[in-house]
């Protein structure tokens, strides 16, 4: 895909962003060179590859799912200044 210097200004317009013919310039080869990247990458052969979810075929150790840790709600609420059924009760900010 090719872009011209119209398409840049376009799209700096329809974002209602203002931009100077130098920095128009610049945006134009930065973005070419990122859609010729894109189609170097389109032009790759992928047939008969897996597609994968990351880059390295690892796994990750998983630990088992254990309570370490004992139930302190009652601690931790005892300091709340309201509190009701086990929730914190806060002033109503939205109506």
């Amino acid at each position: 895909m090719t872009l011209s210097l119209n398409d840049i200004k376009r799209v700096a317009k329809l974002a209602r962003i203002e931009i100077s013919e130098t920095d128009a310039q610049q945006n134009l080869v930065r973005l070419s060179g990122i859609f010729d990247l894109i189609e170097q990458m389109r032009a790759v052969d992928t047939q008969g590859i897996k597609p994968m979810s990351h880059s390295q075929d690892m796994v990750q150790r998983l630990r088992e799912d254990i309570v370490t840790e004992s139930d302190q709600r009652t601690l931790f609420q005892s300091v709340a200044p309201q509190i009701e059924d086990g929730y914190y009760l806060v002033p109503k900010v939205i109506e």
